[in-house]
């Protein structure tokens, strides 16, 4: 008697220009690879260049369940990482943005949704009188902070605590005179840091779509996972079963 196939591994696109330099680029495999083993779960991940998301980036993106949108800004293509995001928010995909992850889907979702004028990257536009992207006070590269959860969100549920040391390399944030725009609708502040600025976003409508100006992939570079990555795992084999299950992305 034949055995029943198995499933195949669940998919995942990891948008951005991979730089084997970036510290982030060589953890997050390693990330995703320590995060699959505890659940015991198959997973592939594919490098997807932000230059190639050109034309019908719906079919390109179509035969993956679930997206990163890794570090490692100004993107070759921004309008392409942008599509993917959309992609991702929009098609209901499991969604991990870190660092300038985190800085593309806010650019997307102040575009998209809030259909914010002029939304700008100030690493992009340095003249933009007021970039919804912003340069931080004090630069973040190579450093650790403290992060705090916000009591019930879902990153405090993940990390199951209140707050945790996480470690950065970037120099720009979400600019603080649009943190009122979070006070209410379905994308809500995540963290902050120890000054209250918002280090992390989440989408309360959907799957999984989570956004950090830290680096949670760096923990897998001292031989430790991260809750935030397992839980980006655990969401995508989730669809991949209920693709399989239904034979329709």
């Amino acid at each position: 008697m034949s055995q029943p196939a198995a499933p195949r591994p669940a998919r995942i696109a990891l948008i951005g220009d991979l730089n084997p330099a970036f510290t982030a680029h060589r953890a997050i495999p390693l990330a995703l690879a320590r995060a699959a083993a505890d659940l015991d779960v198959r997973i592939e991940w594919t490098w997807i260049p932000t230059d190639t998301l050109r034309d019908r980036v719906a079919d390109q993106l179509a035969p993956f369940e679930a997206f990163w949108c890794v570090p490692g800004s100004p993107y070759a293509n921004t309008p392409g990482a942008l599509a993917a995001i959309a992609h991702a928010r929009c098609h209901q995909r499991p969604f991990l943005g870190t660092c300038a992850g985190f800085q593309h889907a806010l650019l997307e979702y102040a575009s998209s949704v809030w259909q914010l004028p002029g939304a700008a990257h100030a690493e992009l536009e340095p003249n933009a009188p007021h970039p919804l992207i912003a340069p931080l006070a004090c630069s973040l590269i190579e450093k650790t902070g403290v992060v705090r959860l916000v009591p019930g969100s879902r990153l405090a549920s993940i990390y199951d605590c209140d707050e945790a040391i996480e470690g950065y390399h970037c120099g720009y944030g979400f600019n603080p005179e649009y943190e009122h725009r979070l006070d209410s609708g379905p994308l809500r502040i995540g963290a902050r840091d120890v000054t209250g600025r918002v280090h992390a976003v989440e989408l309360t409508d959907h799957p999984f779509y989570i956004a950090t100006l830290f680096q949670p992939e760096r923990a897998a570079l001292a031989n430790r996972s991260h809750p935030v990555v397992t839980a980006f795992v655990a969401a995508a084999g989730a669809r991949n079963q209920v693709w399989d299950a239904t034979g329709f992305p």
